[in-house]
């Protein structure tokens, strides 16, 4: 196997072990948050005396969740989209055409990741009501979806761009 395609295997390996990450987090976030809530209505109505911090730790661990699994469904390809014009045309245009999506993606998960460390750095000084962690611990779930946005759809954009340059055409991680 040549180094170039030892390389993007690699690139492959890395991006799906990336993927799986962001899922186990985001599953141990969802697991947590079911737990408090547990904890809440056991607080409430059992002993009387709601824990107050339950509301803000419940949203802390919704960014997480809906950051992470915003990532992950730009590198499955689910995120929303009207596929009706992109499914018709032939399929080089729509090389392009995905080429340009991935590309799109990639600049707005870099917009998301530069915007997101300015808000990231502006709430390390405020402290979360309740729990009494900076506000940033929040932010960073946006700073990590940037990140994970550039790093999955430039990865594509890169993986789609060499199979078109090939005379090949790249959908779903398979080369046709």
């Amino acid at each position: 196997m040549p180094q170039g395609e030892k390389f993007l295997a690699r690139l492959e390996l890395s991006l799906f072990w990336l993927k799986r990450l962001c899922v186990l987090v985001g599953s141990l976030a969802l697991v947590v948050l079911v737990a408090t809530f547990g904890w809440l209505v056991f607080g409430r109505y059992v002993l009387n005396e709601t824990p107050t911090w339950v509301e803000q730790l419940a949203l802390v661990l919704i960014c997480y969740i809906t950051f992470l699994g915003a990532a992950v469904g730009i590198h499955e390809q689910t995120h929303l989209g009207v596929t009706l014009v992109r499914d018709a045309l032939p399929p080089k245009l729509r090389q392009l055409l995905l080429l340009m999506t991935d590309l799109c993606l990639a600049v707005f998960g870099g917009v998301m990741l530069v915007a997101s460390l300015e808000l990231f750095q502006f709430g390390w000084s405020t402290l979360l009501p309740m729990l009494n962690i900076p506000e940033s611990i929040r932010t960073a779930s946006a700073v990590a979806c940037g990140g994970l946005m550039v790093i999955f759809a430039g990865a594509r954009f890169i993986l789609r761009g060499r199979s078109a340059l090939r005379g090949e055409i790249y959908e779903n991680e398979k080369v046709i």
